[in-house]
């Protein structure tokens, strides 16, 4: 497996100004990752999102840095005031975004479900159809450029590897598959063996990472704890200090024949930089195990 890092674990030095797409490539580089992955290219307008993408694609060209996987996000639900021909049209930017960048696989999202209360709350199911006709709109479109398209288990309301399968079947196209992220099956409380081992055929992309856990009876821990579905306590952690089994969730996918490229995505709150060289480390020896 190639290893990988996706430019979100860079967030929290991207939001204060402290670094910018180039400097993530330059310092992925250095770290010596094989492949960045990006999660959104910024600007305001499209026209300066799509000539900085232009410009992101030929600096990592320049280091020979792969640029893996494109993801955007997205909601077929409720996304563009619930209208599906809108946001399927506005997503389809971002797959022209994903063209420009050269990738051959790009994630968008499902939906993030529903607040408490809301009147239009239902499960699921009530919602399938629509989820699959917009992940059909989209990945028809991504095969003219041929990207294929994934969703996610991600946003606890379609995070549960059953949910994940459910979309999946109701789509029911070969250009269209699954982002597996190892760590994210904690997010609605199900062990990460069992949602890698349910999805590792359908698998397009995997994401490497790891939380600290607590149980809901102890107290909240406070800063960077969230809660998961069934009120335990999540904290993002470093690549091997967490409680996620990784080594076991990468020899399935190595069973399944996976291949590709394994991205960390960070989302703790130690020093960015020291978590990534520490997660590229202890990631690449868990594949080597």
């Amino acid at each position: 497996m190639k290893i990988g890092v996706s430019s979100y674990s860079y967030e929290k030095l991207f939001r204060k100004g402290l670094i910018d797409s180039f400097g993530i490539i330059k310092q992925t580089k250095d770290f010596g990752f094989d492949a960045i992955e990006f999660s959104g290219i910024p600007g305001d307008t499209y026209d300066k999102r799509y000539q900085l993408a232009k410009q992101i694609k030929k600096a990592c060209d320049d280091v020979d840095l792969e640029i893996a996987n494109y993801s955007t996000g997205a909601d077929l639900i409720k996304g563009s005031d619930w209208d599906i021909e809108k946001e399927t049209d506005r997503i389809k930017k971002e797959i022209d975004i994903a063209n420009i960048l050269g990738v051959s696989k790009m994630r968008h999202d499902a939906s993030f479900g529903f607040s408490a209360n809301d009147p239009k709350a239902r499960v699921l199911d009530f919602y399938i159809e629509k989820i699959a006709k917009g992940c059909t709109i989209l990945t028809e479109y991504a095969k003219q450029a041929n990207i294929r398209t994934m969703i996610e288990n991600h946003g606890k309301y379609c995070q549960h590897s059953q949910d994940v399968l459910k979309i999946y079947n109701a789509v029911n196209n070969d250009n269209f598959g699954i982002l597996i992220d190892i760590g994210n099956f904690l997010c609605v409380d199900q062990n990460p063996i069992d949602g890698v081992s349910d999805l590792a055929s359908y698998a397009f992309h995997v994401h490497a990472k790891d939380f600290h856990y607590k149980a809901g009876y102890n107290m909240n821990p406070g800063t960077g704890w969230f809660l998961t579905k069934q009120g335990n306590y999540l904290r993002g952690s470093i690549i091997g200090h967490g409680e996620v089994p990784l080594k076991e969730c990468i020899n399935i996918m190595k069973t399944y024949g996976y291949n590709d490229v394994l991205s960390i995505e960070f989302e703790g709150i130690e020093d960015v930089m020291m978590a990534i060289e520490n997660g590229y480390d202890n990631l690449k020896r868990l594949v080597n195990l």
